[in-house]
């Protein structure tokens, strides 16, 4: 996992105002985030949010033989993973030492906690067994992954139901739900994760950090524990000292959280239920609020169409009446027209600077016009100048300079080809400088 290191600037304000006991949030010191529980349509599927962080929990199930240790215990099996979609420090592909602590710390929490009954997960003792799969998403990562995900799994582990089956002999018949109503698991309790971060070697606490008060705290304490007020698991990372009055106080506050989260969990399974048998909506659909872009459904809005050609009627009467002038169009050659004011044509006009190119080479062109294929004396006098004459007409063509001091032989072929190659482009030139004369 990649995390873009926080400024100094940042760190000392997120520091200077967890030690005047104020959080980003709004949030007082021992305060849990806002937790929101929702189900999908299957059993099993439901997503827990904690403030801004969202997880996904998902359970399913397997006939599979059981351990050799274990023949009359059913299967329990956790998988946490951590996508990018969450946050883009997330590493595609590879277990971070983040995940695999995570994977590990909620196997310690629900499976060694016997929070559930494996015994009763068994079908035929030492050759089939359930397997039930928790597998949990982080769809949005802004801190305390741990608690967000330890409720999610238990959410999801108390509102799942496995298909009831039946044993004739070494025959196993396995129900539809249409056929038999599945059977829910069998819980004895339901642990859950708090989390609290310290900061300057233990001087200050906080209850369920945010992403940023994780990238600067320095420890980390986690107790697992049901409302019976009974510790399934603690653990402490970071490398910082604790006292024993710190941990029996944090004890202490988790006891009271996890009765407050408990009773939730509780009123939410209840709720759903009821909707169930009810034959209400239910579903993820459902849970999300009216009157937002996020809506799948609006209501539709009434619209009275009784007076509408009166109304009609009534605004083309306040209306002006549209203008009754309507242009002429002129005639000027057989198959042209002209409607309104036209600009003056410019077609066949040339811009000033061509103008001016024609101006200043038109004399050359005709001097080079009147200059014969085959005759090198006149070739010969002008070469005889002082100054170096160039002969040129475009810049494209290649330019050639005649001087007096190198061998008059090969400036004559030089110049002698040179015509060659400009006398055919020196004939439009004359008539059309000739045209314009006309004109």
């Amino acid at each position: 996992m990649k995390e873009t290191p926080l400024s100094n600037c940042e760190r000392r304000f997120l520091l200077r105002a967890i030690e005047e006991k104020k959080r980003l949030d709004g949030r007082q010191t021992y305060d849990y985030r806002n937790i929101r529980i929702s189900f999908g349509t299957d059993y099993g599927c439901c997503i827990v949010e904690l403030g801004k962080t969202r997880v996904l929990g998902q359970v399913s199930c397997e006939l599979v033989s059981p351990k050799l240790n274990r023949a009359t215990e059913g299967i329990l099996f956790f998988n946490l993973e951590l996508s990018q979609m969450a946050a883009p420090a997330f590493e595609p592909g590879r277990q971070s030492d983040l995940l695999v602590k995570l994977n590990r710390l909620m196997e310690r929490c629900l499976r060694n906690s016997k929070c559930i009954d494996t015994e009763s997960l068994c079908v035929v003792a030492g050759e089939k067994v359930w397997q039930i799969r928790v597998d949990l998403h982080l769809l949005n990562h802004d801190g305390n992954i741990i608690d967000a995900a330890s409720i999610a799994a238990i959410v999801a582990l108390c509102h799942f139901r496995r298909p009831d089956v039946s044993v004739q002999g070494d025959e196993v018949t396995l129900y539809t739900p249409e056929e038999r109503d599945p059977v829910p698991l069998s819980i004895h309790h339901m642990p859950i994760c708090v989390s609290f971060a310290f900061f300057q070697q233990g001087a200050y606490l906080l209850v369920d950090p945010n992403e940023r008060e994780e990238r600067v705290m320095d420890g980390l304490l986690v107790i697992a524990m049901n409302k019976h007020r009974e510790i399934c698991t603690i653990q402490s990372s970071g490398g910082i000292m604790l006292l024993k009055d710190q941990v029996l106080r944090c004890s202490k506050i988790a006891g009271v959280k996890v009765a407050e989260i408990t009773e939730l969990i509780l009123k939410a399974l209840e709720n759903d239920q009821k909707v169930r048998k009810e034959g209400g909506k239910f579903g993820f659909a459902e849970s999300i609020a009216n009157q937002r872009i996020t809506a799948f459904k609006m209501e539709k809005a009434p619209i009275d169409t009784s007076d509408v050609e009166e109304k009609a009627e009534e605004i083309i009467a306040e209306a002006e009446p549209p203008s009754e002038v309507v242009s002429t169009p002129v005639l000027w050659t057989p198959g042209t027209a002209q409607i309104g004011e036209g600009v003056e044509n410019s077609w066949g006009d040339l811009e000033d600077s061509e103008k001016e190119d024609d101006e200043g080479g038109g004399d050359q062109a005709i001097i080079l016009d009147g200059i014969k294929m085959d005759t090198g004396v006149e070739v010969s006098d002008i070469g005889s100048q002082d100054a170096p004459i160039i002969l040129s007409d475009s810049e494209e063509e290649e330019m050639i300079i005649l001087e007096p001091d190198k061998n008059p032989k090969k400036i004559r072929t030089q110049t002698t080809s040179a015509k060659q190659e400009k006398a055919p482009s020196k004939k439009p030139v004359k008539r059309r400088k000739k045209k314009r004369a006309a004109n």
